[in-house]
């Protein structure tokens, strides 16, 4: 199994002949999505859903209802390759999946809240969740979080305390693009003295494996 971090949220995971691509938005590298076998769209915002992106790859397009409708205004070529799925189903595309919650974390009381829902993906015996732009919390174990670490609806006490909650081992930083070099390493520092003994939380560079 081989996992690469792109730009902001997504992630590329190959196994076996199946590339997975998660949240190829407006802050990734067009590349992530090359040869892709399946691509999950988490929600409709710009940062992890791109139809410029999208259009780049053949893949099959797997996302919730209320995306396939933004892409169905926004890109109509694209609508024969959309899987509608639902919160709390399961599908495989060459790998399990999962998906988990329904709405977007709360950016302001006075924003309507968008559809949202994240995917947990099973690899090699492994589990992987990806949780868009939520904190929730999926009903089991986790062996790699996909963790948000900055975002207007994120605050670093929030990230550390569902980091702790989702108890995965290891935990990579994502969604990392809004916060500066600096303010990154203020989270590297935070979760490196808060998270319990057994959690490891790591971030690494876009383009690089896991």
């Amino acid at each position: 199994m081989r996992l690469t971090k792109f730009g902001h949220a997504c992630v590329r995971i190959e196994h076996e002949g199946t590339v997975v691509v998660l949240d190829p938005g407006g802050f990734t590298q067009a590349e992530a999505v090359d040869g892709a076998t399946a691509v999950l769209i988490t929600h409709e915002h710009a940062d992890h859903y791109d139809p410029g992106h999208l259009r780049r790859t053949d893949a099959p397009i797997f996302t919730l209802a209320g995306v396939a409708a933004r892409i169905r205004e926004d890109a109509p070529d694209l609508v024969e390759r959309l899987q509608v799925v639902d919160p709390g189903s399961s599908f495989d595309v060459g790998i399990p999946v999962d998906v988990i919650g329904l709405k977007h974390a709360v950016i302001h009381q006075d924003l309507p809240r968008i559809d949202n829902s994240g995917y947990l993906l099973t690899v090699a015996g492994l589990r992987i969740y990806h949780p868009g732009d939520s904190l929730t919390l999926p009903e089991a174990d986790v062996d790699l979080l996909l963790a948000p670490i900055s975002a207007p609806w994120l605050k670093v006490g929030e990230a550390i305390d569902f980091v702790r909650a989702v108890g995965a081992p290891r935990n990579l930083g994502i969604h990392d693009k809004v916060y500066s070099d600096v303010a990154l390493g203020i989270v590297d520092t935070h979760m490196g003295n808060l998270l319990p003994e057994g959690q490891e939380f790591f971030r690494r560079a876009d383009g690089t494996d896991v």
